[in-house]
């Protein structure tokens, strides 16, 4: 399998669950140079509304 972690030159989000008991992992690196990572299902929710509310693909919809 490849390695989805997001980086500067290839940006996005990335969410992973080993297993149903293990916490969640996420990580996201958007075009405009912010990155966050978070451990723990409830800081990966957080985590993913964030970067979709104001990363990724929201700056083409607020022109950020």
């Amino acid at each position: 399998m490849a390695d989805l972690t997001p980086t500067p030159d290839r940006p996005g989000l990335h969410v992973s669950k080993q297993s149903p008991n293990a916490p969640a992992t996420g990580s996201a690196v958007c075009h405009c140079g912010a990155s966050a990572t978070a451990t723990g299902d409830t800081q990966v929710r957080a985590l993913v509304e964030g970067y979709t509310a104001n990363h990724g693909a929201a700056h083409n919809r607020t022109g950020r």
